[in-house]
């Protein structure tokens, strides 16, 4: 599995207060992006998105996910199996019972989702991510 950095919220180069990323989100944006939350499968309007173009990070707007790399993975979130270079970074996620690889923004350390190695060539990996914590922009 690759690891695109370690770096924690903490020391991520955004550094914003509590009550800035309540303003800035929506409700369900917030409690993925800070509060680790998992929206509900099947629920992300983007797990249909079939257009070219890039999924940038809901809280910050850093590109993370090309849509070349997206895939349907059957999970009821999007997923991809591969992000560009340095947007993510990865920690283990003990949460639930269960040891996970939790994937944040390397920018502003927000939580996407996780990833795991059943994906798809060339990497093996699928990056199982929070719609709310995605924003897609089509490339014409």
């Amino acid at each position: 599995m690759s690891d695109k950095g370690d770096k924690t919220a903490e020391e991520s180069p955004i550094a914003k207060s509590d009550d800035e990323w309540r303003k800035e989100l929506t409700p369900e944006q917030y409690r993925v992006l800070r509060q680790h939350g998992t929206e509900r499968a099947g629920t992300s309007a983007l797990n249909n998105e079939k257009r070219k173009g890039v999924y940038f990070c809901a809280g910050c707007g850093t590109p993370l996910f090309d849509s070349d790399t997206k895939y349907e993975s059957g999970s009821g979130w999007p997923s991809f199996y591969k992000p560009r270079d340095s947007a993510v970074a990865t920690e283990t996620d003990t949460s639930h019972l269960m040891v996970r690889n939790e994937v944040h923004c390397a920018k502003c350390g927000g939580h996407l989702g996780h990833v795991f190695p059943d994906g798809p060539k060339p990497t093996g990996e699928r990056y199982c991510m929070n719609g709310a914590a995605l924003k897609f922009e089509e490339k014409k």
